[in-house]
């Protein structure tokens, strides 16, 4: 399938590692060329090379942090210079500490909502006048599964992330008519650097080894195993595509079958 995207522009922030970078990988296989963004300069540069030389693509590596307003605006007038335009934005910030409720301030609390859902704002808002003028845009932002099923060990997470719903539900209403599209994409559980982690946490916490708390995490997932980064990059990739234009204000689920409701 021609997905339409072939040369188009793509801002893909959080994208030295994890689904990030397996959105990167998934735009960059159809031609996609990319300005990407880390806090961390050696991930960041690292990712770039990698990305040029497996797909030969024009590559703008950066560093930005994506709850700073000041970063954001200097990255995107740094995407304007180097592309002139673009086209796809991807919001990602990565995710905030696993723990219960009851182990974090009110601090943490503050710390996560800056961490998920105003970087969000902070990109969209920045980002977006283009997408308008030029009548054509896809947003597509990443959350969580916890914001359709609030998942107990990562509180943090399940406040911070449902905001980013609201947020893209209400901004694809107002930019549906210019040919922007605004979605949200939810993943379970993927076996990221940060899914490790989680799983080595819970494992420490229990007192049991890293395979025995993972076989335990399978077991609410009907798949039957963790998702591969490839494939949530693949529905980003789509999602961003000339045939999803008339998909906007959703959620899309990619877990395994691990949410339990119907709606």
């Amino acid at each position: 399938m021609d997905l339409g995207i072939k040369c188009k522009v793509a801002v893909v922030a959080a994208s030295s590692s994890g689904l990030g970078l397996a959105t990167a990988e998934a735009l960059a296989r159809e031609g996609v060329h990319l300005a990407i963004c880390s806090r961390d300069k050696n991930r960041i540069q690292e990712a770039g090379k990698h990305l040029k030389s497996t797909y030969g693509v024009d590559v703008l590596d950066w560093v930005c942090d994506v709850t700073d307003t000041k970063s954001v605006r200097a990255f995107q007038e740094r995407v304007i210079d180097h592309f002139g335009n673009y086209h796809i934005l991807f919001t990602n910030a990565g995710g905030p500490p696993a723990g219960s409720i009851e182990t974090f301030s009110l601090s943490d609390i503050r710390g996560a909502v800056e961490l998920n859902l105003f970087s969000t704002i902070n990109l969209v808002e920045r980002f977006l006048p283009v997408l308008k003028s030029q009548q054509w845009g896809r947003i597509i932002a990443l959350a969580s599964i916890s914001v359709k099923q609030p998942l107990p060990t990562l509180a943090l997470s399940n406040i911070s992330r449902v905001g980013v719903v609201a947020y893209i539900k209400t901004l694809s209403q107002a930019v549906a008519s210019l040919n922007v599209t605004a979605n949200v994409v939810a993943p379970g559980y993927f076996m990221t650097d940060r899914v490790k982690e989680l799983i080595e946490k819970r494992a420490g916490e229990s007192g049991i080894e890293y395979d025995q708390a993972l076989s335990n995490l399978l077991t609410s997932i009907p798949a039957k195993k963790t998702g591969n980064p490839a494939d949530f990059g693949s529905l980003v990739t789509f999602l961003a595509s000339e045939q999803a234009s008339y998909i906007t204000g959703d959620t899309i689920l990619i877990d395994g079958g691990m949410y339990q409701g119907l709606m």
